[in-house]
């Protein structure tokens, strides 16, 4: 039985109570616990993430770890208005009136939070000490075309030559002979997290501010990509993916004005709203696509999805995007669906809905680390159950900092192949932006181009039925600038950079014979590359060896 959310409301003095059913009094208790550690860390001055726009500059107190001691005198207790009167002798004027001077320690420590990547910094620093952000940046307004170190309202002539330049490819293009949908509601703009923390939650509504700002700025989006109508998903169709429970407690946030399923994963009483219109979105635009009133389609969502499994809400996700999707494609007529997912975190609530499913094939590209990265399933070996095995392929990575070369090398021996020979008749991207350079929390360098060759070479499968659904991604320079990429890849741009003869990782080479080795049981595409590359592998380490001996 998944645990319901706890209520988190202010009683008329002030206090923090919880309001909970069948257990989570105690999940309610640990997040006013944990809203309690985290005033006093934010009263420190160590860094957190946070964001905060146009001079709105949030105030820390910093107190003092001492207080002076009480008034040390000849009087061991108050003196009253007739002692005085009485024995005026008695009042020291000289004492010391130290403790009536500004103490400086108790000024407060003014501090900012970066609008781009939630970074917190002391104020004096007009720029963010990690992504260098302007502290009031209009990334918002203008998207990635706006200058990080600029303040301006207004876009630069340099600025102006930039999207002048970007936009030249897709120009021709006419919104009347556009097939591009894209799935965006600003309803879904009002899920946020009720009370902020020590900084602000990073799966925050400016994620999509900022993708809209950059596809205005650009005029792809009005202009160029078609919108589709926004509909609240039913729940007979959540039903097909997760358990009534689970459907349930979601619905139970739009009584409560502050709810959590796990310490990070949080909702209002608007987020219920949210997530069945993400749904909605993402289930219509499956459905357009395969049917073909859309050639391909962009789903700019939140709450993300790929975390939520049959029975739990997790990691920022409630209900699972991608799965109703893949679902809604087959209704319309899809035999066989392919779901890649490339957010830097393994979607274990995709994998565990088409665990047991071979018509549904979900390969992966994560950081995994051994299991010490979030959220610590997507090993190699984890490859489907019950007759289903070699239809789920995971990819991870053994450390951080993976980029371009790394993603397009394991695309070309792993990912291409094997979904050739699956052959589906319709895709689904889980795209996460959280491995892109600058990445608040993915510690990853993929580029917007190298995100534009990974849609490239997907969109030559499936006739280009291919559906892009928004995940993680916490930096909006970087979020905002892969997703406009991306659109412009599904507009028909081709891509600038190369992928021929792409040098891998050894980290990289390591893991992607590792996943070879375990699917060419279940894929034979596989096998003579594996060969191939396993003698290469070999001859490169012994030769390694001989140098170093």
């Amino acid at each position: 039985m998944i645990s319901k959310p706890a209520e988190l409301v202010c009683s008329a003095n002030g206090k923090v109570e919880t309001v909970g059913q069948n257990g989570t009094d105690r999940i309610a208790n640990e997040q006013v616990n944990a809203r309690r550690r985290n005033i006093e860390v934010a009263m420190d001055c160590s860094h957190s993430e946070a964001n905060g726009r146009d001079g709105n500059v949030p105030v820390v107190s910093i107190e003092g770890s001492s207080h002076k001691e009480h008034r040390k005198g000849k009087h061991h207790r108050e003196l009253t208005f007739e002692d005085i009167c009485n024995n005026p002798n008695d009042l020291d004027d000289d004492e010391d009136d130290s403790d009536w001077e500004p103490v400086l320690e108790n000024l407060p420590i003014r501090k900012w939070f970066c609008t781009n990547c939630t970074m917190v910094n002391i104020d004096g620093m007009s720029f963010c000490e990690m992504c260098n952000e302007h502290k009031e940046s209009r990334i918002l307004k203008h998207g990635f075309f706006g200058s990080p170190f600029s303040r301006e309202d207004a876009l630069n002539e340099t600025e102006l030559e930039v999207l002048e330049r970007y936009t030249e490819s897709f120009s021709s293009i006419s919104a009347a002979g556009c097939s591009t949908a894209i799935g965006f509601d600003e309803r879904m703009l009002l899920h946020s997290e009720p009370l902020m923390k020590s900084h602000p939650h990073p799966e925050r509504p400016d994620r999509l501010r900022v993708i809209a700002a950059s596809l205005s700025t650009a005029g792809i989006f009005p202009g160029k990509c078609r919108p589709i109508a926004a509909r609240e998903i039913t729940k007979e169709e959540l039903l097909k993916v997760h358990s009534m429970e689970h459907v349930e407690a979601v619905e139970l946030t739009e009584k409560m004005l502050s709810s959590y399923f796990t310490p990070d994963t949080y909702a209002n009483e608007h987020s219920a709203e949210a997530a069945r219109l993400a749904a909605g979105l993402c289930a219509d635009l499956a459905s357009e696509i395969y049917c073909g009133r859309a050639r391909n389609g962009f789903a700019l969502i939140r709450p993300p999805g790929h975390h939520a499994g049959v029975h739990q809400s997790m990691g920022f996700c409630l209900h699972n995007n991608a799965a109703i999707a893949a679902l809604a494609a087959q209704v319309a007529g899809a035999k066989k669906v392919l779901i890649l997912d490339w957010d830097v975190h393994h979607g274990n609530g995709t994998q565990e809905i088409f665990d047991k499913n071979k018509s549904v094939l979900y390969i992966s590209l994560h950081r995994h680390e051994g299991g010490n990265f979030y959220p610590g399933t997507g090993a190699a070996q984890e490859v489907g159950t019950m007759g289903a095995e070699g239809y789920c392929v995971n990819i991870p990575w053994s450390r951080g900092g993976v980029g371009d070369n790394s993603y397009i090398f394991a695309f070309q021996h792993v990912v291409l192949p094997i979904a050739q020979e699956f052959a589906p008749d319709f895709i689904i991207i889980s795209a996460g932006f959280d491995a892109a350079i600058g990445d608040p929390l993915g510690g990853c360098n993929v580029s917007p181009a190298g995100y534009a060759s990974m849609t490239h070479m997907l969109n030559t499968l499936a006739g280009g039925k291919l559906l892009v659904i928004l995940e993680g991604g916490y930096n909006l320079r970087s979020i905002s600038s892969s997703a406009t990429a991306v659109i412009k890849v599904l507009l028909g741009e081709s891509p600038w950079n190369q992928v021929n003869g792409v040098a891998p990782s050894a980290a990289c080479m390591q893991t992607v014979l590792d996943v070879m080795k375990i699917q060419t049981k279940y894929w034979p595409s596989l096998s003579s590359n594996f060969t191939k590359l396993q003698s290469c592998w070999e001859s490169y380490l012994l030769g390694s060896e001989n140098r170093t001996s």
